[in-house]
């Protein structure tokens, strides 16, 4: 797996860089320096790959990531595009500002003790977006009966976590013009290790269309906010 696709991505890395080619091939991150904002953003993978394409980055989380993440910006002479902030995603300080806002798995961790909150979230993110801006998401969907059983039994936060369900995608971004997604990975959610989780994510590229597509763990999509001049 290229290294810097891993930069970006960090875990689970065959199935969730999935995300890169289908969020480049439904937006134009290239031909203008878009103002972007990346939510949840931990070591700030995402913020590298939209700097990268030379555009400006906020790289947030609910407590500053520039810790982590401004070495990683640094070591890849990104870190010129992009600043740090403290932004709790249900609670957006911003309206109307941003050409892009990306975010990696973090609805389920928001809303784990308030079902609510993944709404909540997306009509912020909406609110923030400028008219004919976009959302590149990328997010856990609970998947079978099989994944909810494994993750219980083996995963720390597995009871805790409020996995998307793929029913509530559509209603969940509704107030959107358009949204694109797609669903990936089947056998990767079991590994314990990065090789393992490469070697099964591999497979699951081979396996894709055998998999029901509510049964993939993995929803990735891109939501468009209307133009107010068309």
């Amino acid at each position: 797996m290229n290294t810097q696709v891993t930069n970006f991505i960090e875990w689970d890395v065959v199935n969730w860089s999935k995300a890169i080619p289908f969020w480049s091939e439904n937006t134009d991150l290239e031909s203008n320096q878009n103002n972007c904002l990346e939510l949840g953003a931990r070591n700030g993978g995402l913020s590298l790959w939209l700097a990268i394409k030379g555009n400006e980055v906020i790289c947030s989380d609910i407590v500053s990531p520039k810790e982590n993440a401004s070495k990683l910006h640094l070591k890849h002479l990104q870190h010129d595009k992009i600043q740090y902030q403290a932004i709790d995603a249900t609670n957006i300080p911003y309206e109307a500002c941003f050409d892009i806002i990306v975010f990696k798995s973090i609805l389920g961790g928001i809303s784990s003790e308030n079902a609510n909150l993944k709404q909540e979230t997306i009509d912020e993110i909406y609110k923030a977006l400028k008219p004919s801006g976009k959302l590149l998401f990328a997010e856990n969907l609970e998947a079978s009966s099989i994944h909810r059983f494994f993750r219980k039994k083996f995963i720390k936060w597995g009871n805790r976590w409020n996995y998307l369900k793929y029913d509530e995608i559509s209603p969940l971004f509704k107030s959107f013009e358009n949204v694109k997604f797609q669903t990936v990975g089947f056998l990767g959610a079991f590994g314990r290790t990065e090789l393992q989780r490469r070697i099964l994510g591999k497979i699951d590229s081979m396996i894709r269309f055998l998999i029901p597509k509510k049964k993939r763990y993995i929803v990735l999509g891109v939501a468009s906010k209307a133009d107010l001049n068309n």
